[in-house]
């Protein structure tokens, strides 16, 4: 049982969470995914565009989660965080930041859903209802058998 403790994002592992939530938008059908998905890499020292032809939800879902962990991020601030390093051969790696355009597609998808919300000082937040939904989210990870 839940007991009297409410449960948020960061009491469940990130991985399952995003997994979860990554299902939940796939299986509500708001997102709109762009055209070029299948082209699109989501770096530039990237050499391949993923695998995966369901990651424009997990980038989603991660990006959502992490506007939970750490409100007022812009997109700047995302593609610090989704960069990595470039590997440049025999001369030593470095960091590059991941792409703009897809974190900001996401976010301008959650937006429309109605998940995040422009703060007034910059960046962007999650909105109640965004919140709400992440924390029902995070308590079905966590409990499953509550849910089933």
């Amino acid at each position: 049982m839940t007991g009297s403790r409410a449960v948020v994002v960061k009491d469940v592992d990130a991985q399952a969470f995003i997994n979860a939530y990554a299902a939940y938008l796939k299986k509500a059908g708001k997102i709109e995914i762009p055209k070029y998905v299948d082209l699109i890499k989501l770096a530039h020292f990237k050499e391949l565009a993923p695998m995966d032809n369901d990651w424009y939800y997990y980038r989603c879902a991660a990006i959502a989660r992490r506007m939970y962990v750490r409100p007022g991020c812009g997109v700047g601030g995302l593609t610090k965080i989704f960069g990595g390093n470039d590997r440049r051969g025999v001369r030593p790696g470095r960091f590059c930041k991941s792409s703009a355009g897809v974190v900001r597609n996401c976010l301008q998808q959650l937006e429309k859903m109605g998940i995040v919300e422009h703060c007034p000082n910059g960046g962007r937040k999650l909105s109640k209802e965004g919140q709400r939904d992440l924390d029902r989210i995070a308590q079905q990870v966590l409990y499953p058998q509550l849910f089933e």
